[in-house]
């Protein structure tokens, strides 16, 4: 499967941005989506994901309650919507896919397939 991830800008604190995971291929259903960022200097970290079904999803406690993850498979496209943001959400944001397999993996090894990033900037 190969992603594409859209929508990120320059949005001040407070402000408000959805980003899009757009996948080719017939088995989008078959994936878990989850979505990472990288900050400059820091390593990729777990931002929030949503089971095959779109029913279940799970978060990093540092965006809980203000960032929400969902999927419309029949478009192929996985969304974060990210309210509320901060300086600290400043990052490149990946999405991510991995075949379920039962459960749900939280480590970026895990993943086997790779948007290219868009890069979310918040201004304070």
């Amino acid at each position: 499967v190969q992603l594409q991830a859209s929508g990120g800008g320059l949005v001040q604190a407070g402000g408000s941005l959805r980003l899009s995971c757009t996948a080719s291929g017939r088995t989008f259903s078959s994936y878990t989506i989850a979505w990472f960022r990288q900050a400059p200097g820091k390593e990729r970290e777990f931002v929030a994901a949503v089971l095959p079904s779109g029913g279940s999803t799970d978060y990093a406690n540092s965006v809980k309650g203000r960032f929400t993850i969902s999927r419309d498979n029949a478009k192929n496209t996985a969304y974060l919507q990210m309210n509320s943001l901060k300086p600290e959400d400043t990052a490149v944001y990946y999405c991510a896919a991995q075949r379920w397999v039962g459960r749900l993996f939280y480590a970026k090894t895990n993943y086997d397939y790779w948007g290219q990033g868009t890069q979310v900037t918040v201004s304070s």
